[in-house]
C-alpha cells in the first residue's frame, strides 16, 4: 500500500500563489509507489567481493576420496562444521576465495577430492534511517543491500528532506555523501556503497530551493548545490523546449527575506552564469506564435490553412479557381456513394442465433444516394413506399412521452395519442439530403488585416464571384503578410433567396416522387406539375406539407407555452397553500397534485413540433390545380398518401378500432360501431382530427349539442376522439391543456375550427 500523499511545502504554496500551478518537488515521484516492505535479495547473484559473515548459509559438496554434502550456516564465531573434518573458520573470507579456503582446510585430512561451494541464504543486517525520511526507523535488510536500496525501503526523503546531501555513517565516520540528483539526472550511482550492520542513513532538511517554470522540459522545484548557476538549474530541468524564446528569462527574487523583485536575464553566456539564490522563481518564456510572410485562408474552402506570402500576391493566387471552394467533406461524401455492395447484419438488440431467420430485423449498411442525418452509423432503415425512416412504431415513440401514472390515469388520451401519432410523420428538414455542393456566398468574402501602426483590425470586403468566376481585376485585391481571407457559406451568412439552391422532397403519390431543385420563381403547384402530377390514388386532402422554418417557430411557441404553464402551476400551488384551512389534511393531496403536475410538464417538454402547414384543401379536391401557389423554401417536404379506407375511433368508447369508410356514414354511426361512449366518456370535450391536420372540437361551454356533433361529416383518414372524464379539477385542467397543445402544435394544425 503506497504511503499517503504528503502536504504541500510552504515554498510550493508560495510558488502556486504566483504561477497558479503546483510545481512538484523534483525527485519525489521516484519514491511515490515504493513497496511497503523491502524485498529480500536472496535470489540475486552474489558479487565476488562479498565477505562471509555470521548468518550466511554455505552449500558445500565434496566428492572423491570422501563424499558428503552439507548446508552449513556460519555461527557467531564465524565457523562452519564439516563432517569428518571439523570446524572451519570462514568469517571475513571473500566469496571469490571461499572455495580455495575450504579446499585447503579439507586437504589437511583428505586427498584426491573435488569441492563445489556456493551461498544459500544470505544473512540479514540491521540499519537505521533517520532525519527527514518519509518513513524513518530501524530496517532489517539483506546484507547485499546498498544505500539506494535502503532509501527505497524507507520511502526516500520526505518533501522537507534533502535530495542532494544524504550521508551514510558507520561508527563515527561518514562513509559517503550521496546526491540523488546524480542518479536522477545522469543515471550515476558510483557513490552508492554496500551497507553493513549498524549503518546509519541520515537525511538532513532540504537546502536552498528554486522553482523553474515555463518552456522547460521538467518544470519543478529544485534543490541547489553550492555555487549553482542559472545554467545548471536549466540543465537540471532538462533544458529549454523547442518553443522557448532565447531572448530573455525572468527571475523573481526575494531580497534579505523582505522585498521581492523581478530580474530580466539575457539568454547568453553571461546571463546563464547568474548565481542562484534560495527562493528564486525562474520563468522561461515561450515564443510569440506569430507567422511571418504568411497569409491564412479559412472558411468554405478545400484547403483552409496557412500559405506562404510573396510580394505582389493577390486573392486569385490564394483562390485560383472555383474548385478550390469545394470542401473536402463534400468530396468525402461523394466518394462514399461508390462504396461496394451493401452488407446485412442484425440490428442491435436482436439475437440472430436464437431467433428464426424471418424474425431477425436487418438493416442496410451501405451508403445511399443521400446523406442521412441524425443516425449514428449514417444509415437509417428505409420504407420502400414513402422513403421515411422509422426505427420503431410511431405510436410506441409517442407513448413513451407519458409516465406510467399518466398512461393509467388517462387511458383514453393515451389511446388517442397512439392513433394521432400513427398519422404523424417526421418533418422539419427531411432526414434524407441530397449530396450537393455547399452553398457558397459568391457575393461577399472578407480580408481581415491588422494595421501595424494602430494595431487595430480592419475588414476589407470583396466580391468573391467577381474574382473567381468573372476574373474582375478590380476585385482581385493585393494581400499583405498576416492577412486572413475568409470565405463564407450559407450556413455562416444567409444568402439572398434568389441565390439559394432550394431542394424540395415530393413523397408519396406523385408520378415521379423524389428530390427536386426548385427553379427560380417556381411554386409548389408548378413543381408538382413538373414532376408529372399526381397518381390516380392520390389523397390530396390527407397531404402533409412541412417546412423547417415553421417547425422552428412552432417549437418556440411550444416552449413558451410550457414555460407559461409552469409559472401558472407554481402560482396556483402557492395560492392553494396560502388559502388552506387545515394544512395537515391537504398535505397528502397537495403533494400528489404537484407530482402529477411535474410529470405533466416533463411530458410536455418531450413534445416536438412537426412544422406542418395546413393547406386548406377540401376533401373532394383533386388535381394539381387545387394546390396553393405558394413559394418554396429549401428543405420543404410535400407528402401525399393514397386514399385511406378507414376511420379511427379512439378514447372512452367500448371498442377502440378502425372502421371502413363509407360516404353515407356520419360521426354517430362510427361511434355506434365502436360500441358508443363508455360511462367515463366526457362528451363535452370530444373532437375530430381531420386527415389534413385540422381539429374540430366542441367548446367546453357546450355551445352545440350532441346532435350537431353526431351529424358531422367524416372523411377517410379522420380520427374521432372521446376523452375520459377527469375528477380532480387541477389534474383535468392540466390534461385539457395538454390535449389542446397536442392537437394544435404536435400535429402541426394551423387553426382550431369550432362548430356552433
Amino acid at each position: 500500500m503506497p504511503p499517503p500523499p504528503e502536504p504541500l511545502t510552504e515554498f510550493q504554496r508560495f510558488i502556486a500563489s504566483t504561477t497558479n500551478q503546483i510545481l512538484p518537488i523534483y525527485g519525489a515521484s521516484l519514491f511515490k509507489n515504493v513497496p511497503s516492505s523491502f524485498a529480500p535479495l536472496d535470489m540475486t547473484p552474489v558479487p565476488s567481493d562479498y565477505v562471509i559473515g555470521p548468518g550466511d548459509e554455505l552449500r558445500i559438496r565434496v566428492w572423491g576420496q570422501m563424499n558428503f554434502q552439507v548446508n552449513a550456516t556460519v555461527d557467531r564465531s564465524g565457523e562452519v562444521f564439516l563432517p569428518q573434518v571439523g570446524p572451519v573458520h570462514v568469517a571475513g573470507t571473500a566469496v571469490s576465495a571461499l572455495t580455495e579456503h575450504l579446499r585447503t582446510a579439507i586437504g589437511r585430512v583428505y586427498h584426491n577430492f573435488d569441492i563445489a561451494v556456493d551461498l544459500g541464504k544470505i544473512r540479514a543486517i540491521q540499519i537505521y534511517v533517520s532525519g527527514q525520511a518519509r518513513r524513518p526507523g530501524v530496517y532489517t535488510v539483506s546484507s547485499l543491500s546498498t544505500l539506494i536500496d535502503a532509501l527505497f525501503a524507507s520511502g526516500g526523503p520526505s518533501v522537507q528532506g534533502s535530495m542532494r546531501h544524504i550521508s551514510l555513517r558507520r561508527g563515527n565516520a561518514v562513509v559517503t555523501e550521496f546526491d540523488l540528483y546524480s542518479l536522477l539526472v545522469r543515471g550515476d550511482k558510483s557513490a552508492d556503497v554496500k551497507l553493513q550492520s549498524g549503518d546509519v542513513i541520515f537525511i538532513p532538511p532540504a537546502g536552498s530551493q528554486v522553482a523553474i517554470t515555463g518552456s522547460v522540459r521538467v518544470p519543478a522545484i529544485y534543490e541547489l548545490s553550492p555555487n549553482d548557476s542559472l545554467a545548471s538549474v536549466v540543465a537540471l530541468a532538462g533544458g529549454i523546449t523547442s518553443t522557448a524564446t532565447e531572448a530573455r528569462l525572468s527571475i523573481e527574487r526575494v531580497e534579505d527575506h523582505r522585498d521581492r523583485h523581478s530580474i530580466e536575464i539575457a539568454y547568453d553566456a553571461g546571463g546563464l552564469a547568474t548565481p542562484m539564490s534560495d527562493g528564486d522563481l525562474i520563468h522561461v518564456f515561450s515564443i510569440v506564435p506569430i507567422y511571418r510572410r504568411t497569409v491564412v485562408l479559412r472558411g468554405n474552402t478545400a484547403n483552409p490553412g496557412r500559405s506562404a506570402w510573396h510580394p505582389g500576391m493577390r486573392i486569385s493566387d490564394l483562390i485560383p479557381d472555383k474548385e478550390a471552394l469545394l470542401t473536402r467533406s463534400y468530396w468525402w461524401k461523394r466518394t462514399q456513394l461508390g462504396l461496394p455492395a451493401p452488407d446485412f447484419e442484425p440490428t442491435p438488440g436482436f439475437d440472430d442465433l436464437r431467433q428464426p431467420a424471418q424474425d431477425v430485423a436487418i438493416k442496410l449498411k451501405s451508403p445511399d444516394a443521400f446523406e442521412v442525418a441524425d443516425s449514428q452509423d449514417g444509415i437509417a432503415p428505409q420504407q420502400e413506399s414513402t422513403g421515411e425512416h422509422q426505427l420503431s412504431k410511431p405510436d410506441d415513440v409517442e407513448r413513451r412521452r407519458l409516465s406510467p401514472e399518466q398512461k393509467a390515469g388517462n387511458a383514453s388520451l393515451a389511446s388517442a395519442e397512439s392513433s394521432l401519432a400513427s398519422q404523424v410523420k417526421p418533418s422539419g428538414q427531411h432526414s434524407e439530403r441530397l449530396s450537393r455542393v455547399p452553398e457558397i456566398d459568391w457575393d461577399y468574402a472578407v480580408i481581415e488585416r491588422l494595421d501595424p501602426e494602430t494595431m487595430k483590425t480592419r475588414l476589407i470586403g470583396f466580391d468573391l464571384g467577381a474574382v473567381v468566376l468573372r476574373h474582375d481585376p478590380s476585385q482581385d485585391l493585393n494581400l499583405l503578410s498576416g492577412d486572413v481571407v475568409t470565405v463564407y457559406s450559407g450556413a455562416d451568412i444567409r444568402i439572398p433567396i434568389a441565390h439559394q439552391t432550394k431542394t424540395v422532397m415530393l413523397d408519396g403519390e406523385f408520378a415521379h416522387a423524389g428530390f427536386y431543385t426548385v427553379e427560380p420563381g417556381e411554386t409548389l403547384r408548378r413543381l408538382v406539375d413538373r414532376a408529372g402530377g399526381l397518381t390516380p390514388d392520390a389523397y390530396l386532402y390527407g397531404s402533409e406539407f412541412t417546412r423547417e422554418s415553421t417547425r422552428a417557430l412552432q417549437q418556440a411557441r411550444i416552449d413558451e407555452y410550457v414555460q407559461t404553464l409552469s409559472l401558472r402551476i407554481q402560482r396556483s400551488n402557492l395560492a392553494v397553500a396560502s388559502s388552506a384551512v387545515n394544512p395537515s389534511q391537504d398535505l397528502a393531496s397537495g403533494a400528489s397534485a404537484q407530482n402529477s403536475e411535474k410529470e405533466l410538464l416533463a411530458s410536455l417538454l418531450q413534445i416536438r413540433a412537426t412544422g406542418r402547414i395546413v393547406l386548406e384543401i377540401k376533401p373532394e379536391d383533386t388535381g394539381t390545380m387545387r394546390l396553393p401557389d405558394i413559394a418554396l423554401e429549401d428543405g420543404d417536404r410535400f407528402s401525399i398518401p393514397q386514399v385511406p379506407s378507414n376511420v379511427n375511433v379512439v378514447g372512452a368508447v367500448f371498442n377502440q378500432n378502425s372502421f371502413l369508410y363509407s360516404q353515407s356514414r356520419r360521426a354517430a354511426t362510427y361511434l355506434r360501431m365502436a360500441g358508443g361512449p363508455s360511462r367515463d366518456a366526457d362528451r363535452s370535450q370530444e373532437f375530430i382530427i381531420r386527415a389534413d391536420g385540422e381539429v374540430i372540437s366542441r367548446q367546453t361551454e357546450g355551445a352545440w349539442g350532441n346532435s350537431v356533433f353526431n351529424n358531422l361529416v367524416v372523411n377517410p383518414g379522420d380520427t374521432i376522439v372521446i376523452p375520459e372524464k377527469a375528477y380532480k379539477p387541477s389534474a383535468w385542467r392540466g390534461v385539457l391543456d395538454w390535449s389542446q397543445l397536442f392537437s394544435q402544435f404536435a400535429l402541426g394544425a394551423a387553426a382550431l375550427s369550432v362548430i356552433h
